[in-house]
Parts: C-alpha cells; sequence; structure tokens
C-alpha cells in the first residue's frame, strides 16, 4: 500500500520540478520519505545527465540585472514550459546570472567554468539537471555598459517566466525614454543600431534580390534602380534600429525620438528564448 497522497507527488513535482512519474516511483521507493524521494532522483538523475545531452532544450527565460553602470542579460534554458516555470528551474537562473554578474563573464563558456561555492556554475546545472530531469543549459550571455542602461523583460505568455529579454545603453539618463526604446526594441526586434553595422555582403544580397524581384514583377529597365534602391532601404527602416518607425508613435523614427530627448544609443542586445 503506498504511503503517499495525490498531495505528496504534487509538492514533490513542485518542489523538484521533475516529472510526474518520476515522482511517484521515487515516492514508492523512499516509502513516502520526501527528503529521500528527493535523493533518490538525484542519484538517478545523475546517471541520465549524459544521456540527455542530445536533447533539445528550447524553453527557459531570460533574466536581467542592471548595475553600477552595467547590465547583464542571460538566457537559461530547459526543454519544457512546465519546468521553465516551476520554481527549481527559476531558482537556477537566479544563480546563473547573479554568478554572471559577479563574475563580468560575457561569454556562456567562461560562465559555465565561474565558481560559485567551491564548484563550477556547470557543476551546479548538472545536479539541477539530474534533480529535475531535464537537460538545463546555459546558451548564452550578453552584458552592456553606458551611461545609462535600461532593461525590460516581457513575457510573451502570462503563465511563463519572462521569455524576451532588452539592454539598451544610453549616452546620458533619460529614464523614461531608455523604457521606450527597450521596449520598441523588444517588439520589433531591429538586428543593428546604424546603417553602418549591416555588412555589406548582406547590403549585396539584398539588391540581388530586390532587382530579381523587380524584373520578375516586370518592372521598366530603367526604373530598376529607384525600386532597389527603395527596396534595400526598406530592409534598413525594417532592421535598423535608429531607422525603424517607432512603435509607439509609427509618425516618428527611433532616430527622431531620441533626438527628440537630447540622447544617443549605444548600443544594445535583445534575447528572444530559443531564437
Amino acid at each position: 500500500m503506498a504511503n503517499f497522497t495525490a498531495a505528496d507527488i504534487k509538492a514533490l513535482r513542485e518542489q523538484t520540478g521533475a516529472g510526474m512519474l518520476d515522482v511517484r516511483n521515487a515516492l514508492a521507493e523512499a516509502e513516502g520519505d520526501r527528503t529521500k524521494a528527493v535523493e533518490i532522483l538525484r542519484v538517478k538523475g545523475l546517471k541520465g545527465v549524459t544521456k540527455r545531452e542530445g536533447r533539445s532544450a528550447s524553453n527557459g527565460l531570460v533574466a536581467a540585472r542592471v548595475q553600477d553602470g552595467v547590465g547583464t542579460l542571460v538566457e537559461v534554458n530547459c526543454e519544457t514550459d512546465f519546468v521553465a516555470k516551476a520554481a527549481p528551474f527559476q531558482q537556477v537562473a537566479d544563480t546563473v546570472l547573479e554568478t554572471a554578474v559577479r563574475t563580468g563573464a560575457s561569454d556562456a563558456a567562461s560562465l559555465l567554468a565561474a565558481d560559485v561555492d567551491g564548484r563550477t556554475l556547470q557543476a551546479v546545472l548538472d545536479e539541477a539537471n539530474a534533480t529535475i530531469g531535464e537537460k538545463i543549459e546555459v546558451r548564452r550571455v550578453a552584458r552592456v555598459e553606458g551611461a545609462h542602461v535600461a532593461s525590460y523583460l516581457h513575457r510573451t505568455s502570462p503563465d511563463l517566466p519572462p521569455q524576451i529579454g532588452v539592454l539598451v545603453a544610453l549616452d546620458s539618463e533619460a529614464v523614461d525614454t531608455a523604457r521606450d526604446v527597450a521596449m520598441h526594441i523588444a517588439a520589433l526586434s531591429p538586428l543593428h543600431l546604424h546603417r553602418d553595422e549591416v555588412s555589406e555582403d548582406v547590403v549585396a544580397n539584398e539588391r540581388r534580390i530586390a532587382e530579381e524581384t523587380a524584373r520578375e514583377e516586370g518592372k521598366p529597365e530603367q526604373a530598376l534602380p529607384r525600386i532597389v534602391e527603395g527596396r534595400v532601404n526598406g530592409y534598413f527602416k525594417d532592421n535598423v534600429l535608429l531607422e525603424q518607425a517607432f512603435a509607439k508613435d509609427p509618425k516618428r523614427t527611433v532616430k527622431q525620438l531620441l533626438a527628440d530627448s537630447g540622447v544617443q544609443v549605444t548600443s544594445f542586445v535583445r534575447f528572444r528564448v530559443g531564437a
């Protein structure tokens, strides 16, 4: 006869983030002892860490912190949205962010090698992987510095943790403008700050596509240069932050918004979970 109830299964699942069947089996083996069941989940989970290495971790969350003029943004992944919204995974993400801020790591490899109470962060993730029963990984980390740095985290679903994260740096303090620009970046996902940042190869490819499309549409030969130029400019307006129409007031570009506020964006970064 089982020495545990459905409430015990629910509580242990919430505590560890492990799957329902794994939790039920662990409680059965532990004869209802929750502490022992957690140990069983950890032991069995560690045996499965290697097996999980090839699995896809496309869910998860983004987390950010701004401190002393430096913004830090991390993306921590797991396999399912159930785990993403569970407390154990979010506690792991907190540890990842705290370690990134403390060490100043700017790439995933150096962050995973960082010390956390005598262990590497990778070892901490492996232990969480074992307990939770899913592949957990740090996909990327970024740092942004400036006179004024703002962060914005966006939930694509109300029952999930933030899935989109933005850091934006300005050359002087403008709290409202910085937040507006960060929200704009979250919504419109620009790829570049200035037109000059777009590589020549990308521009050349856009010109080629524009010309081929215009010819396919039967546009007159003499009109092709103007049409191609217009479509390349359209690419810039879609992908360059300063040339995008401002999300809250499409009659102005982001560049005009910044000019009206007397500030400039010096850098930005945007993460979307799994993208």
